[in-house]
């Protein structure tokens, strides 16, 4: 865990979130409707689709919201057909970076991520040149100041239903899961109240990348960008900022 910039990682992450509420909103209702094509409308039976409610949560989205996208998806009139896309590439001095994207045009999506890795000063590479930097993983943060569980209690719970580690700083505690005991985790922290900054499966780097102000300007603009495509769903870099 990078301690505490993580946390301000994040806040500064959830503060784009809300300015661009709507956007986000429509992102994760496409995560939705894939999960659903891919298990149906079910969470018990379709983990994929927790996890998606999970990260939905995590990031605000009312009830009535998710409901109303998993309805949407399951329904008869929902004949959109995406597929999912992974791109990876380099960002400024060599930084690995992995680009999630949902489409119904590979060629349109392809070329738009393609442009902004090269306005940026970076490239696509081929599959799998930067995924094995990375592993995949469940990843809950907890705000300290919203709970009275100590740390070790909060430990115990954790890894009895399948958490891999716990870590803090001063301002929030960080759990990992393997990504098969996500669901598990976060409905053990759910039952007792618990509520989460960030939690969601994502790609964690296993090293990371430095950079000076100006290339840091240029990681930031290039995930900016990314984000801001409509295709793009998740952005996974190891720049160490």
């Amino acid at each position: 865990m990078s301690g505490h910039s993580k946390w301000h990682n994040i806040q500064a992450k959830k503060g784009k979130a809300d300015a661009a509420r709507g956007k986000i909103f429509t992102k994760l209702g496409r995560e939705i409707l894939l999960a659903v094509k891919a298990g149906g409308p079910d969470p018990v039976s379709n983990s994929k689709l927790r996890d998606v409610i999970a990260k939905c949560k995590s990031n605000n989205m009312p009830n009535d919201t998710i409901n109303n996208s998993i309805k949407k998806a399951s329904g008869e009139g929902s004949n959109k057909t995406y597929e999912e896309i992974i791109y990876e590439g380099y960002g400024p001095n060599g930084v690995a970076v992995i680009v999630e994207a949902s489409t119904d045009n590979k060629n349109r999506t392809a070329a738009d991520v393609r442009h902004v890795f090269d306005k940026a000063g970076g490239n696509l590479g081929t599959s799998g040149c930067v995924s094995y930097m990375f592993n995949k993983k469940g990843d809950i943060v907890i705000d300290k100041q919203v709970t009275n569980m100590s740390e070790d209690d909060l430990m115990m719970l954790a890894l009895d239903n399948g958490a891999e580690d716990l870590s803090s700083d001063e301002e929030c505690y960080e759990i990992t899961t393997d990504p098969k005991d996500f669901s598990a985790v976060i409905e053990a922290l759910e039952k007792e109240g618990l509520e989460f900054v960030q939690a969601e499966v994502t790609m964690i780097p296993t090293t990371t990348v430095e950079l000076d102000e100006n290339g840091s300007e240029k990681m930031q603009r290039l995930i900016d960008n990314l984000e801001d495509l409509d295709d793009v769903m998740n952005v996974y870099h190891n720049w160490d900022e």
